[in-house]
């Protein structure tokens, strides 16, 4: 596709995002993030008449963790266990025990009162890396169940003159920030992993009605590897701000038995 008329930005380091460990038949192609199965580059020329109907949140109901960005740790802990997956060690929040099972999604509704991470928030709209011009220019999954790509029904992603709506730039914006601070989030995972601090772990848990399952393949900061950093990297992390996020991570462990209620 001619990029000339696609919405890019500026260049950026790669968005941190997770690639599916196990994708059927039917399924997105290799290396296309979660959740999402058929990503395009917005265009003015191509899609002129699309539009979006306000989301609901089913797209997600079968999403048992999503990535998670630093800047939400603070409120993503009080809802959802933070583990790290991956030799990059990427945060997740883990929304079941599982596989295939959001519990925070009923009737297609988020959970009342629940914290909607920002990766959910951002969907149909995400970031692709572009040679040119060298950045990023913002795509959509062309099969999202809130997209419409004739008739008059829901918001439209472009004015009658071509530009970009109201709600293109908003989404336009959210995956700047979202970028920028999935950036962030890379270098918080890489120090994790450069201490020595993460340790694997596996979630065996009883259900309700007897029987047994294991959520397995995440890792933990691990206290006592914590509490043994040197002094110069507990200054360091302070200073940068992640020795707040390590306590956020710890303290969401706790909500793990949340996740077996009804």
């Amino acid at each position: 596709m001619n990029t000339e008329d696609t919405l890019h930005t500026a260049p950026a380091a790669d968005e941190n995002v997770l690639a599916d460990t196990t994708t059927d038949a039917g399924g997105p192609a290799a290396g296309t993030p979660p959740l999402y199965r058929t990503p395009v580059l917005l265009s003015p020329r191509e899609h002129a008449h699309w539009r979006l109907l306000p989301g609901d949140a089913g797209f997600a109901a079968a999403s048992h963790a999503v990535p998670l960005v630093v800047g939400e740790f603070a409120a993503a802990a009080r809802d959802y266990p933070l583990v790290f997956v991956g030799a990059e060690a990427a945060p997740v929040a883990v929304l079941g025990l599982q596989a295939e099972h959001n519990r925070f999604v009923v009737a297609d509704q988020w959970q009342q009162g629940a914290y909607v991470p920002a990766y959910v928030r951002r969907y149909p709209f995400v970031f692709a890396r572009i040679a040119d011009p060298d950045g990023y220019a913002l795509a959509i999954d062309a099969d999202a169940p809130m997209l419409r790509t004739d008739g008059e029904d829901g918001l439209p992603l472009f004015d009658p003159d071509g530009q970009p709506s109201a709600l293109t730039r908003q989404a336009l914006q959210f995956c700047e920030a979202f970028t920028g601070d999935a950036n962030a989030s890379r270098a918080f995972s890489a120090a994790l992993v450069a201490a020595g601090v993460l340790v694997e772990r596996q979630a065996d848990i009883v259900h309700p009605d007897g029987h047994h399952t294991s959520l397995l393949g995440f890792q933990v900061v691990d206290a006592e590897r914590f509490t043994a950093l040197p002094d110069a990297t507990v200054l360091a992390w302070h200073r940068q701000g992640w020795l707040a996020l390590v306590h956020f991570h710890l303290a969401s462990l706790a909500r793990f038995p949340d996740l077996l209620k009804p």
